[in-house]
């Protein structure tokens, strides 16, 4: 069993969730909704919501892809 490189762990959550939540911004951006409008209003607001799930999925899809490499290791034979 290998030990965890809290390095490796610590970029590729913060790579996956940053580019995650860039996805949900121009996603947002594309369907016209501005998330820093001056206010609350429905478009400013699933702007927000946009921003946070795409924050959220590529952080899963992060953790998912070194779950992918773990196995990767483990598969090989030594």
């Amino acid at each position: 069993m290998t030990t965890p490189n809290p390095l490796l762990e610590g970029l590729s959550d913060a790579v996956g969730f940053v580019g995650g939540a860039l996805a949900g911004y121009w996603a947002g951006k594309l369907l016209g909704w501005n998330i820093f409008s001056a206010g609350y209003d429905n478009a400013s607001i699933g702007a927000i919501l946009l921003v946070g799930l795409g924050g959220g999925a590529g952080l899963h899809l992060a953790r998912f892809w070194r779950g992918k490499q773990k196995s990767k290791d483990s598969d090989t034979p030594s």
